[in-house]
């Protein structure tokens, strides 16, 4: 084998995994969510779980994929660890879907043109003619991604026929029978290589792929290839390892340490029951020693999975118990708020997951500067060490989330291929510097609260009252925002602004009033300019609702994406009769307890 020979193996390869990384790519983008959600429904039955994983993992042509939807889901806590464990078994079947599939090198047409057409020399070609025109000639993303799945499809084969023709002169060559020989007579070397070859090129399919094209030369024996296909499942555990690392769950990390025992103990015990079956003879000599074609390949690598599924099926309790032995719960984490610390690089496999767990992420977020800001009203009536040291911390907390999903998200958006996906991610992107402000202003009370202590100053009884008041309507819609972002409730998004515009309405109020008593010398200079300050930052939180509300409204109107200000203009012409009728119920609600103790 020449120079030119491995040059070609080597970008032969290189071509089959770029296909399946785009095939890859385009089936989890158009089917990402859906599969999700059928993950989300998976129940404590552990059959159910593996046939699941098995599906998602065919569908989505990615085992890595399907266990970093899972290990997503752990984080998220809608699934449990042992309903972890089954899909990702599951996974370990579902990715042999490709070696099935590659098998279609084996057919034999007989003239059929059916038949004929589904030959990888020919549905290369024909894949990649379907996927290009898709791309360039239609503008819908949806279609654009199927045109990626037909490409890569088309490379991925077109890759197997390259490593197939570099491969074919090794069938005369006297040092390649001579390898082969000593993986015949060691089949503990066949598992070493078949793992140490998937740790480098980090795809099982790859490898197995690699091995079916080198069936072609014909010189591959049974015996040969089942310890490194034994190897290469060996070597998936190493991905996993590395994808159940994600953020801070112990159950995830657990999941890996079952799936590395899984593979490993059923490795172990079929090398056992293979190399009695081959010592004895079973199956006859010749069964071990004749040539194996892509097919043989495949349907060995699929029987081991399954075999080694059913086998250890009833001891799943007793291996997710050996990982909690490994993998030990720690103490309490000092960390607070470890629901803004799950956001990981390792998510962008799979864009839809991704963007559904930065969801989640500002959901929290919204929630701790929510309760932050209401800490910080507090503090204005009676001031508290303690507390204030809380909102300090979380506020550490929110500013350091601000800047973590800031790069997150950048690099999401390179990855999302769905229009609805990226527009979730545009208004994420725009929502989080709005929640990072509400937890400012939190902070700024307490400065102005402090002020207030600091001078022996106190607002009279007439400003607490007024004060109390409109805390309590922007604590409101702090709360009526946050609801509406984490439930995507577009009903209670439209509430929003008509309850901010009845809120500019009382700082308004406020103000005028407040002014008199300065003028009158009904309070100090002092008191009156933090009474003054005050307003101002329960005007800009409840500034940043109305932001929030419009961002939310705008991901799904094109009108309103467009035409921010034009938008809120009209609504505040009083022309929307739900919106007037809102902001109605408001005032009664908020403007006539001001003038109760006017």
């Amino acid at each position: 084998m020449d120079i030119f020979a491995i040059i070609k193996l080597l970008g032969g390869l290189a071509m089959f995994l770029y296909g399946i990384e785009i095939m890859g790519d385009g089936l989890k983008n158009s089917s990402g969510a859906a599969l999700k959600k059928v993950l989300e429904k998976v129940t404590g039955n552990v059959l159910v779980g593996v046939l699941t994983g098995t599906l998602v993992t065919a569908v989505i042509q990615s085992s890595t994929a399907t266990i970093v939807l899972t290990v997503a889901l752990i984080g998220a806590g809608v699934l449990s660890l042992r309903q972890a464990v089954s899909i990702v078994l599951g996974a370990n079947i579902g990715t042999t879907i490709t070696a099935q599939i590659i098998r279609l090198m084996d057919i034999d047409s007989n003239g059929n043109m059916v038949l004929e057409f589904c030959k990888p020399e020919n549905l290369a070609p024909i894949a990649l003619v379907v996927g290009i025109i898709l791309i360039m000639f239609v503008k819908r993303k949806s279609v654009k991604t199927v045109g990626d799945i037909f490409i890569g499809f088309g490379i991925l084969f077109s890759g197997l026929l390259n490593m197939t023709a570099a491969v074919n002169p090794l069938s005369d060559s006297p040092e390649f029978a001579a390898i082969l020989a000593r993986f015949a007579g060691n089949p503990l070397l066949g598992i070493l290589s078949g793992l140490v070859l998937t740790v480098v090129v980090q795809s099982s399919s790859a490898m197995v792929g690699m091995l079916q094209a080198l069936s072609s030369t014909g010189a591959m024996t049974f015996s040969m290839v089942y310890p490194v296909i034994m190897g290469i499942n060996l070597g998936t555990c190493v991905t996993t390892a590395m994808v159940c690392s994600i953020g801070s769950s112990k159950d995830a990390k657990r999941t890996g340490v079952v799936h590395i025992a899984f593979n490993t103990i059923g490795t172990i015990l079929f090398m056992i029951v293979m190399t009695i079956l081959q010592k004895n003879s079973l199956f006859g000599d010749s069964f071990w020693t004749k040539a194996v074609d892509s097919g043989g390949i495949a349907n060995f690598q699929t029987v081991f999975n399954v075999i080694t599924a059913i086998a250890l099926l009833p001891f799943t309790n007793q291996l997710v118990k050996l990982s909690k032995v490994i993998v030990k719960e720690d103490k309490p984490e000092d960390l607070p708020h470890p629901e803004l610390h799950t956001l990981d690089p390792k998510l962008y496999i799979s864009p839809a997951v991704a963007v559904s767990e930065a969801t989640k992420a500002v959901a929290a977020m919204g929630t701790i500067a929510k309760d932050n800001f209401a800490r910080g009203c507090d503090q204005l009536f009676k001031y508290d060490a303690n507390t204030v040291k809380k909102i300090d911390q979380d506020e550490d907390c929110l500013d350091t989330f601000a800047d973590t999903s800031d790069h997150f998200l950048i690099g999401l958006s390179k990855a999302v291929e769905s229009e609805q996906e990226d527009r979730q991610l545009d208004m994420l992107m725009q929502v989080v510097p709005n929640f990072e402000r509400v937890g400012d202003y939190a902070t700024n009370l307490v400065e102005l609260s402090q002020r207030l202590s600091a001078d022996g100053g106190s607002f009279s009884d007439m400003a607490k009252q007024e004060l109390r008041i409109i805390c309590g309507a922007v604590n409101e819609i702090l709360s009526m925002t946050v609801d509406a972002f984490s439930r995507d409730d577009k009903q209670l998004v439209r509430k929003i602004e008509p309850f901010e515009e009845v809120i500019d309405d009382m700082v308004m109020i406020l103000r005028d009033r407040h002014t008199k008593r300065l003028k009158a010398s009904a309070c100090s200079v002092n008191s009156g300019l933090v009474f003054m300050e005050t307003l101002t930052y329960l005007e800009r939180a409840s500034d940043q609702c109305s932001s929030i509300a419009v961002m939310m409204m705008s991901r799904d109107n094109e009108t309103i994406l467009q035409n921010h200000y034009e938008y809120l203009r009209e609504l505040h012409a009083g022309n929307d009769q739900e919106y007037l009728a809102e902001k109605e119920c408001r005032r009664k609600q908020y403007i006539d307890a001001l003038k109760n103790i006017g």
